[in-house]
């Protein structure tokens, strides 16, 4: 057997053997390692999560675009009306209870659109994560037809973890916090391991113990960022309004559901190799 030079991804390594054979022929094989078990680590999540995405940024683009982008411009082209008349104190713009029923029943079809975008955009970038730290190039294709595959249970995770985390933000934040942290990789783990909706999100659990505020720290970053850039589009939108403010919010509803959907599958990939040690190839042979 002889290796090729490693592939750094980051701190992971990859190493990819060309073959070794016998006098029956010649198996060829790849492996691929993260190193040993230890503990998860922030700086490494945020490491490779810019490398997938610079690595395949045409990919994660266009993936974001379809998924989160086109929705969020033709929700705001939608709603948005509505929304200047309120801002303008229309007196003819709210007081029909035909027009609040109309702009309710817009708002909760926009709500719901939404949130099967983020789910199929997730599960698509999941694919792509794991098949770019497989040493290998993820195709469009796959991604969305995995994302569409598994479009079911992953709405039924997505509906029992906003049920669940949602109860216990009400009751008392910090629980539901913890619930929405410890099922935080369910999507990831039904996409890679098939365990099924309850499997799924309670090997999710089981990964993410021990690592939960760390998580936590990692998420509150993304968020706060986020957060930062869409005040300042929503500033934009005060002063300017129109087409392109509305096209600029498409843009960074695009750039954020495409960093925060890659980070939960980096952060999937970390808490796996941190608790088992699984290698890449461990994790992608699923998808042989």
């Amino acid at each position: 057997m002889h290796w090729t030079q490693p592939r750094n991804l980051g701190k992971f390594t990859l190493k990819s053997p060309i073959g070794c054979g016998d006098d029956s022929g010649e198996i060829v094989m790849t492996t691929a390692t993260l190193g040993q078990p230890g503990r998860f680590e922030i700086g490494r999540v945020f490491s490779n999560t810019f490398a997938v995405i610079g690595r395949n940024i045409g990919l994660c683009v266009g993936l974001a675009a379809l998924f989160a982008g086109l929705p969020t411009l033709v929700i705001r082209m939608a709603t948005q009306p509505q929304i200047d008349a309120i801002l303008q104190r229309d007196p003819g713009a709210m007081p029909d209870p035909s027009a609040a029923f109309r702009n309710s029943y817009i708002t909760i079809i926009a709500g719901l659109i939404s949130f099967v975008c983020t789910l199929l955009l997730q599960s698509a970038l999941v694919r792509a994560t794991i098949e770019d730290l497989n040493g290998k190039r993820p195709s469009f294709g796959d991604c969305v037809q995995i994302a569409i595959r598994f479009l079911l249970p992953t709405l039924a995770i997505g509906i029992l973890v906003a049920l669940g985390a949602g109860i216990g933000l009400m009751l008392l934040i910090v629980p539901g916090i913890i619930l929405w942290l410890g099922w935080s990789m369910s999507v990831p783990v039904l996409i890679q391991e098939r365990r099924g909706v309850f499997g799924s999100m309670s090997r999710s659990r089981a990964l993410t113990k021990g690592s939960r505020w760390s998580l936590f720290g990692l998420f509150l970053i993304l968020i706060i960022i986020a957060m930062i850039i869409q005040w300042g589009i929503l500033l934009v939108l005060v002063l300017f309004g129109g087409i392109i403010a509305e096209i600029g919010a498409a843009l960074v509803q695009t750039v954020v559901s495409m960093v925060l959907s890659i980070a939960t599958a980096v952060s999937y990939v970390e808490l796996r190799q941190a608790k088992e040690g699984a290698s890449i190839d461990e994790l992608a042979e699923i998808f042989s």
